[in-house]
């Protein structure tokens, strides 16, 4: 698994659902009414996004992530197909 660090400096206000997803009886897709569950806003920064939530009345919680270290490996995946590469191909 991969899990890259791009778009990972933005601040993400997302709506809490309103209402219970859905199973429908006929094709068995899940679905609901409330089409709030598909909004997702992005800011700059902490204080944009608090703004944005204050202005607007909207009752908001702050969750920060842990940091997280550079995963930055020599001779990671992309040595595999270094010129330089001196060992034989081993798959």
């Amino acid at each position: 698994m991969t899990s890259g660090m791009r778009n990972t400096r933005s601040w993400i206000l997302e709506y809490v659902p309103t209402e219970q997803r859905q199973i429908d009886p006929l094709m068995g897709w899940t679905g609901s009414g409330d089409t709030s569950r598909q909004v997702r806003l992005r800011f700059d920064s902490q204080e944009a996004a608090v703004e944005y939530a204050e202005r607007n009345g909207l009752a908001y919680t702050v969750e920060t992530l842990h940091k997280r270290r550079a995963n930055v490996r020599p001779m990671g995946y992309g040595g595999n197909f270094a010129h330089k590469r001196r060992g034989s191909w081993t798959h």
